[in-house]
């Protein structure tokens, strides 16, 4: 087992990675930009290191983060999610340093990020994927011949995107050719990659994902799905796990799938297989994230294991401890992502010092977060301050215990969503379990 893990990363995640490895008995190292320099993450590793300033996208410097990783002695990086954590380049220059990268192999990050690729191999390993371009948009005249072929609506999507980046719905041609243009663009700003590729669009899915876990002996194992289609502008605002609309027969199917994905492509560590759910329970291949999830919460709940330990247990060569047959399924786990923005202005965020705060707890109630009385939320970062997870007998308990938990929830001096959740929990449908990726621009606004 390693000694000492540098975190590359900042604000909960990087909280929620310390507090596993001191649970561990293994020391950490946290790297901050001056702006986090008061940080709750600096303050609870064993050792910190400034990397750099707010402006010059210091978290993602990979030769100043493995320099820090050299001073400090750091035998393993874990690089949370977002920043580095999927760069294949990051993960091969760990490698060439002797240093141990918490996540899949380089080739298996670099052949599963770019979305174009992975299509082909889910198509490989009989998983099914939504109809599509097989290789990427050469021009205009290749999407509109493209678009012909699926037939309206179609999705463009960045090859290298994720976050709901380089996205763009479709209706007809005059619309493609309009949007093509500046959805390149902001592939190219965000990814450096300004490829697209092309999918039918399915009206009104479900976004359920599959959270597996894989040795390096070959062993994998699925953990469930969760239901992420509370979503805004393509990301997500609140996740649950199980799916409401889950039978065992199709959980089997897809927790199959997602395990036949990880063997083909040679995964190790933990990796979630993103699906889309139609209204007749089909499922198709979205995108495979190669790292941890932000709703890797919900599925702790509910399977009884910490994620964050098993990835360090798998990098550092263990085995998984345990067989398909020992993962059950108990009660059920919400998660509303809490963030400092202002639902009614478009979501914008809202940076600021925090001057009161009061954090609910309870039995099944859980908070991850970054956040302490007179800690200055930053704007140069994410604008998620904090998660707030909670775990029932059912899911109409679930739901209940978030309400009380949300209304309990204090965050003075920065606005905030602690309502907006409120008003999703609240409506009708959503008790029902009547919802999809559209729920929150037809219901809420």
């Amino acid at each position: 087992m390693f000694n000492k893990i540098l975190v590359a990363n900042r604000g909960e995640i990087a909280v929620r990675i310390i507090r596993a490895c001191r649970e561990m008995g293994i020391e950490t190292v946290a790297v901050y930009s001056t702006v986090d320099e008061e940080a709750l993450h600096v303050q609870m590793a064993d050792e910190s290191v400034c990397i750099g300033t707010a402006t010059d996208n210091c978290y993602t410097n990979i030769s100043r983060i493995l320099t820090a990783a050299e001073i400090t002695d750091a035998e393993a990086i874990h690089p949370g999610f977002g920043f580095l954590s999927e760069n294949s380049r990051f993960a091969d220059v760990c490698r060439k340093c002797n240093i141990t990268f918490i996540g899949p192999r380089p080739e298996v990050i670099e052949n599963m990020g770019n979305k174009s690729n992975a299509r082909k191999l889910m198509a490989n390993a009989d998983v099914p994927v939504v109809p599509g371009s097989k290789k990427p948009l050469t021009d205009e005249q290749d999407a509109v011949q493209m678009a012909d072929e699926l037939g309206y609506p179609v999705m463009i999507k960045a090859s290298a995107g994720g976050g709901g980046r380089g996205i763009r719905i479709i209706r007809s041609q005059a619309e493609l050719l309009n949007a093509l243009g500046t959805a390149k663009q902001e592939a190219a700003t965000f990814f450096g990659d300004d490829t697209m590729y092309m999918e039918k669009y399915l009206e009104k899915p479900r976004h359920v994902e599959i959270q597996i876990l894989a040795d390096k002996y070959g062993n994998v194992l699925h953990l469930g799905e969760r239901d992420c289609s509370i979503q805004r502008r393509n990301q997500k605002v609140l996740e649950e796990a199980p799916c409401p609309v889950m039978t065992e027969e199709l959980r089997e199917k897809m927790g199959q799938a997602a395990v036949r994905a990880a063997k083909y492509v040679g995964y190790q560590n933990a990796g979630t297989i993103e699906f889309l759910l139609d209204k007749h329970n089909n499922f198709y291949f979205m995108e495979m994230n190669t790292r941890i999830q932000v709703e890797h919460p919900v599925t702790e709940q509910i399977v009884g294991l910490d994620l964050i330990k098993e990835q360090i247990k798998i990098a550092a060569g263990q085995r998984l401890e345990k067989t398909q047959e020992e993962i059950n399924l108990n009660g059920h786990s919400i998660e509303c992502r809490i963030n400092a923005e202002d639902p009614q202005k478009n979501f914008m965020p809202c940076p600021g010092k925090v001057n009161g705060l009061f954090i609910p707890s309870g039995l099944g109630v859980r908070v991850d977060s970054l956040l302490y009385d007179g800690y200055e939320i930053p704007s140069t970062y994410d604008s998620m301050i904090a998660k707030l997870i909670v775990h029932g007998k059912d899911r109409e308990e679930a739901i209940n215990k978030m309400k009380r938990a949300l209304g309990e929830f204090v965050i003075l001096g920065v606005k905030n969503n602690v309502e907006f959740h409120l008003n999703i929990l609240n409506n009708d449908d959503f008790v029902k379990g009547i919802y999809d990726t559209n729920f929150i621009n037809d219901k809420i606004f």
